[in-house]
């Protein structure tokens, strides 16, 4: 069958998919007509282009969305729906003491255009309970799902005890998906015994099996941050790639980089359509913020990483961004308007925890040097340059400062810590890294200092190697205070299996002594925090490039409180 009969309507035989019109809400020749304003020589700079461009890209991405409590397009009778739509999973994010953000997207079709759906609005109602066979419900809802989000839905469940777990599930028509598990925060100002976290990043889809996630679903662990790379955008061979399936092929749209708002719901679908990823996102909540393969390797801000016409790029961002809202399980302040998405939020756990997730593509200058690993230099060290931007800043220092938390944590995106190459003078570094910052990071950690940060912790990814770090005051001086911690997770498949000692690894632990492990297996980390310490477990997996490899503990490390700095466990 075609994605056009995998319902009926009532009296109406089989409906057709091909009224669907692009969410994009702008016919190609509108497009075409701003596009070509935007690119005429003369009269515009880079900055006026990409402010322009920008436009062309908001206009693109707010026409046509559905206002809150107003019908997009026809409903369609959910019982009409003959094949399960609930093939992606649910997932649940975001905790706070008396809400959770749940979700769901339907796709009956996954691999398909508009996951088989047509261009109609479904109703999809909600259930949360205290027991996973749902005898005790305390709350229900119902939300729409329109087909201009790609039918995704989301409830932020109010009125819930904090520091408690709960059960969901959504139903439409005859069919009820998976029960997902979720964990709402601690009340504020509660001095909770400890919380224990998981840390994970990079899974590229056609570099192996999400073994790891699968593991990860068994960890009692109260949230799991996604610290980047949830999916990548390059090509997906019909076998998986390094997947190398024999029993299935996967169509060839995925076979091609992703560019279009149509390309990147398809690879979420492809990404999520994976058991072991659904299994983790079912069984804890997420916390997630992106890196850049979301969007498009390397690129920093408006700076795309190859040359092209920065509208052309600005609306692939627009693209990228309302995707990932559309398949995060993240609250409506965050949903994005054009090439422009608030994704830096902060999150409390009691006094135990504060969270600043950081967003350091969006706002980043240019990597210096053409990027790479560069030799550092003037460019590289100019003041002006910055990671995060001046507001995000501002805003994480301040947030600092309003905190009573024992433990302030920054779940972000690439190496914090100074990481040299070789242990010689003629050292280069990663431009891509805060050390391609190091004024930004300077200032962030002076700011920390400003505002009595005693417990630091930096969670990072990236890399697709786990790294443990002291942060120190000063990186150039061994001797220099001990400032803080940075765990940085390991992959869950990106670069294949990998190697518990990467080629590099003489030279990297010798050329940094605030490294205390390295390790290049796949897998996560999990953090314990107490009012007295920070645990730091390293799980590995043996391989991705063949299912079902068993996880171990590569190294463990604490850090106590009031006294920054890694010893093994």
């Amino acid at each position: 069958m075609t994605a056009a009969q995998t319902f009926t309507a009532p009296g109406q035989g089989v409906r057709s998919t091909q009224n669907i019109r692009s969410a994009e809400g702008v016919r190609p020749a509108e497009l075409s007509t701003a596009t070509t304003r935007l690119s005429r020589p003369g009269g515009l700079d880079r900055r006026r282009l990409l402010t322009g461009a920008g436009a062309v890209a908001a206009l693109a991405f707010s026409m046509n969305l559905p206002a809150a409590g107003t019908a997009s397009a026809a409903e369609l009778d959910a019982r009409r729906i003959i094949e399960n739509p609930f093939t992606l999973g649910v997932a649940s994010g975001d905790p706070l003491p008396g809400s959770v953000l749940i979700w769901t997207r339907l796709a009956p079709r996954p691999y398909e255009p508009a996951g088989g759906l047509p261009a109609s609005r479904v109703e999809v109602t909600w259930e949360l309970a205290h027991d996973e066979g749902f005898r005790r419900i305390v709350r229900r809802g119902s939300v729409t799902a329109h087909a201009e989000f790609a039918h995704s839905v989301r409830a932020d469940v109010q009125g819930l005890d904090p520091g408690r777990g709960y059960f969901y599930r959504f139903r439409t028509g005859s069919w009820t998906s998976p029960t997902g598990r979720t964990r709402t925060a601690p009340a504020a100002g509660t001095r909770n015994s400890s919380l224990t976290l998981a840390a994970v990043s990079c899974q590229a889809y056609h570099d192996g099996y999400f073994t790891a996630h699968r593991h990860l679903a068994a960890e009692d662990v109260d949230v799991v941050f996604h610290l980047g790379d949830y999916l990548y955008e390059y090509a997906v061979t019909a076998t998986g790639g390094a997947r190398n399936y024999t029993d299935r092929r996967l169509p060839a749209h995925y076979n091609r980089e992703t560019v279009t708002l149509e390309d990147y719901r398809l690879r979420y679908a492809l990404y999520k359509s994976d058991p072991d990823l659904r299994a983790a996102h079912a069984a804890h909540p997420f916390v997630v913020t992106w890196d850049d393969h979301e969007t498009e390797n390397n690129y920093a801000g408006e700076i795309p990483e190859n040359d092209v016409p920065p509208e052309e790029f600005l609306l692939r961002r627009a693209s990228a961004y309302r995707a990932y809202w559309e398949n995060q399980p993240l609250r409506t302040p965050q949903r994005p308007t054009g090439p422009d998405m608030r994704l830096y939020r902060r999150l409390t756990f009691g006094r135990l925890a504060q969270f600043d997730i950081l967003d350091t593509r969006q706002y980043r200058s240019d990597q210096a040097y053409g990027d790479g690993w560069r030799t550092p230099g003037p460019e590289s060290e100019d003041p002006a340059r910055t990671m995060t931007g001046a507001a995000q800043e501002r805003w994480l220092i301040d947030g600092w400062r309003a905190s009573d938390a024992t433990w302030n944590v920054v779940p972000q995106q690439v190496t914090f810590a100074q990481r040299r190459d070789v242990p010689t003078a003629a050292y280069k570094l990663s431009m891509d890294a805060w050390d391609g910052y190091p004024a930004s990071r300077q200032r962030v950690l002076a700011g920390a200092e400003s505002a009595g940060v005693e417990n630091l912790m930096v969670l990072t990814g990236d890399v697709h190697v786990s790294y443990a770090f002291d942060l120190k005051k000063d990186f150039a001086d061994p001797a220099s205070r001990t400032v803080g911690t940075e765990i940085v997770t390991t992959s869950i498949s990106s670069g294949k299996d990998g190697a518990e000692r990467p080629a590099n690894w003489e030279n990297q632990t010798r050329a940094n002594l605030h490294m205390k492990h390295y390790n290049g297996r796949r897998g996560y980390a999990v953090v314990t925090l107490t009012e007295k310490q920070a645990r730091a477990d390293f799980r590995t997996v043996s391989a991705v490039t063949t299912p079902g490899a068993p996880v171990s503990t590569a190294a463990s490390f604490v850090t106590e409180a009031g006294n920054p700095g890694l010893k093994p466990a």
